[in-house]
């Protein structure tokens, strides 16, 4: 949970330990949300809804509406039941894939790398986001909520970005995974990513928009961001890192993916979600 006073600027890593006062409204979310399915009851364990409450500056009523918002959207689009095997077509050039190493907090990483954008339907890139953004979750430890993003912006051009996708993905992470992001590091993006990102930002909160830090190769101030950080003997060449082993391999990345899969949800049979992605709006 990223609830404390104090923080880093740089990590974007915050004490864990909740205002005093979340405690009650903790309940008062309860009571609000009235009788639970069984499976609705997996999404509100305490530290979830302190979450909502952070997320909505701790008032009761408005995170409570935020869950009871999420609670349907997973009802309907069902990201628990999303395998490997129906994105896997989408993580074929690695625009996205959870690295193998986590920072100094233990914090899983996403590695993204817009350049390698593969495919042009934006409800099958929002499906991959949330299948490694529940992925993610699912390999958190047990003392950590939150995760890092790492983006790439080698062989970057415009033509890599949508604006509906940009959207649609704030959107998600802001609504449905509130204060899972702990970082978010752009790698040298270029000047001419800048008009973009002034269009984007307006789809994101103050909150979100603080945790996004721009970080140059040829700038040892920015720099000092990733070493404050990562092991830099575990962190990819590519971001400055010493680890010329962990560049994606998607046949590597497949294995453990599907690993995965079996280890947290068994072989647990998946319906049909098409008729999802039709009733989903953003």
């Amino acid at each position: 949970m990223s609830l404390g006073t104090k923080s880093s600027s740089s990590s974007g890593f915050e004490n864990t330990s909740p205002p005093e006062d979340y405690l009650n409204k903790t309940n008062e979310v309860r009571t609000l949300l009235g009788p639970l399915t069984e499976k609705s009851s997996e999404y509100c364990s305490d530290a979830a809804i302190t979450r909502y409450l952070a997320a909505r500056s701790g008032h009761v009523k408005k995170a409570t509406k935020m869950l009871k918002e999420t609670l349907k959207w997973r009802i309907q689009y069902k990201p628990e039941e999303i395998r490997w095997e129906e994105i896997a077509r989408e993580a074929e050039t690695g625009k996205i894939y959870r690295s193998n190493c986590t920072d100094k907090y233990g914090r899983p990483v996403l590695v993204m790398r817009p350049s390698c954008q593969n495919t042009k339907s934006s409800k099958g890139q929002i499906r991959f986001l949330v299948y490694c953004m529940e992925n993610a979750i699912m390999n958190l430890p047990d003392n950590q909520e939150q995760m890092v993003w790492l983006i790439d912006f080698h062989g970057f051009n415009m033509s890599h970005l949508s604006i509906k996708v940009s959207r649609d993905t704030a959107h998600v992470l802001q609504e449905h995974y509130p204060e899972r992001l702990g970082l978010a590091i752009l790698y040298n993006p270029p000047k001419i990513f800048e008009p973009f990102w002034k269009m984007v930002k307006p789809f994101l909160e103050p909150k979100t928009c603080n945790k996004v830090k721009f970080v140059y190769s040829d700038d040892n101030v920015s720099k000092k961001i990733l070493e404050d950080i990562f092991d830099m003997e575990q962190l990819e060449v590519a971001f400055g890192g010493k680890n010329s082993d962990s560049s994606f391999n998607f046949d590597r990345y497949a294995e453990r993916m599907r690993e995965d899969d079996l280890k947290f949800y068994g072989n647990t049979p998946v319906s049909s979600n098409l008729s999802s992605f039709d009733q989903l709006r953003f």
